[in-house]
């Protein structure tokens, strides 16, 4: 929102980077964060001193993944030349780049940490957490983007400079709760440091399918925004803005998506899959009617959604912008309903491990109908932003039916991710 009153080139450079920066992110934050289903099937097992072995064996990845992202900071011009946007936004994509890929490591080993209070059903330390941080960012997002308060005006830079101090801030707090006396006493969160060799292992064949899943699912969604991006910078800037309105919708799926995947481990841990499938539908009810009111006021009310990105712009620039973006929230309405099935779904899968069906959905789905389709739009036949939109609405229509064909196969209720317990 910020930096749609600061420019359109900072607008239209700010999701490209920052979704394709997520991209390569998730791939070790989908692995690394995959521990709370490990530590949700120990609990579901009653083996709590297991728990912290898992988390740290999640830390040592993070290190291994932060230390890689750091390295493509030093090939942002090249990566930005490659996609072809306008030579004004280029440059602004390979400043914010380098502020994101240097702060990686926190978002991926924040991702083990908040796994260990999740995976518990402890989700309000990482509730907690996450506004703290957000909180920081929105601060110094308003503070350096424009030179408020006497601070340097730094525009899409201090945007990266904020969102790396921030995501420190939410992995600072959620370390300093994890590793505390009482949760070392029970879970052994700093006893059980030591590397696990067979424990690492397990974690790499579930979760790296989980990593590769989200890291996939990520870049089909940065292949289709860059590729809207070479219609032009207008048209980038709308779909920029109906991504980050479609975050309303996306984000508390997310959460709700994270508690299946909880619940579901600690049932088949427990060997209880029965209360699995009823925690699956459960949320199935709740995500289909908050998704299906978000699709009404798009339809319904789409400016009062833009009105934030509008309020200190400058109108006559951002009358095209919002004329194609609420076209696509048009598409939005329907894309969140469908999405809700994939998200609850696939959620409920990863829960008992059944990752590498998701990835290779994903990689077949995202190629054949996402993105093929999207490049033949815009770059063969020019048929322009809605053509494109509704190859998008098609990938995440087919997803849902797929993981919800999955999910009621009942191949996953037998699946699990921890090793059995030694007999004594």
């Amino acid at each position: 929102m910020f930096l749609s009153w600061y420019s359109t080139e900072a607008l239209a450079a700010a999701l490209p980077t920052g979704i394709l920066s997520f991209t390569l992110i998730s791939l070790f934050m989908g692995t690394s964060g995959y521990v709370s289903t490990f530590i949700a099937q120990y609990i579901g097992a009653s083996r709590p001193e297991r728990v912290g072995p898992a988390m740290w064996q999640g830390m040592y990845f993070a290190l291994i993944g932060g230390l890689l992202l750091a390295c493509t900071a030093l090939f942002s011009k090249p990566i930005f030349s490659f996609i072809g946007h306008s030579p004004e936004v280029q440059i602004l994509e390979s400043e914010y780049w380098i502020f994101l890929t240097l702060g990686g490591i926190f978002p991926v080993a924040q991702a083990t940490l908040a796994g260990f209070f999740s995976g518990r059903g402890k989700t309000y330390p990482v509730m907690w957490a996450s506004f703290a941080a957000t909180a920081v960012n929105i601060v110094l997002n308003y503070l350096l983007i424009f030179g408020n308060l006497g601070m340097p005006e730094m525009g899409i830079r201090g945007a990266g400079l904020s969102t790396f101090i921030s995501g420190m801030i939410n992995f600072l707090i959620l370390a300093y709760l994890a590793f505390s006396k009482e949760n070392n006493s029970k879970y052994k969160t700093i006893s059980g440091w030591k590397f696990e060799l067979n424990l690492f292992k397990r974690l790499i064949r579930y979760g790296l399918p989980n990593g590769v899943q989200f890291f996939l699912d990520i870049a089909a969604f940065s292949a289709f925004i860059l590729l809207i991006g070479r219609l032009g910078d207008t048209e980038l800037a709308a779909s920029n803005i109906a991504f980050n309105i479609s975050m309303l919708a996306f984000m508390p799926m997310i959460g709700l998506g994270i508690t299946v995947s909880i619940l579901v481990g600690q049932s088949l841990g427990a060997n209880h899959p029965a209360k699995a499938k009823i925690a699956t539908f459960s949320a199935l009810q709740m995500s289909f009617t908050y998704m299906t009111i978000l699709a009404l006021l798009y339809l319904l009310i789409p400016t009062v959604f833009i009105y934030p990105f509008s309020a200190k712009a400058d109108p006559n620039e951002f009358e095209s912008i919002k004329s194609l973006a609420l076209v696509a929230m048009r598409f939005l309405a329907l894309w969140s309903i469908f999405d809700s099935f994939a998200i609850i779904c696939s959620s409920a899968l990863k829960g008992a491990g059944d990752t590498a069906f998701i990835m290779l959905t994903i990689c077949i789905t995202a190629s054949l109908v996402l993105i093929a389709p999207t490049f033949l739009i815009i770059e063969v036949f020019n048929l322009g932003l809605n053509a494109a939109w509704t190859s998008g609405l098609a990938y995440i229509t087919c997803l849902g039916f797929i993981y919800s064909l999955r999910f009621k196969s009942g191949k996953w209720e037998s699946m699990r991710v921890i090793e059995p317990e030694k007999k004594p």
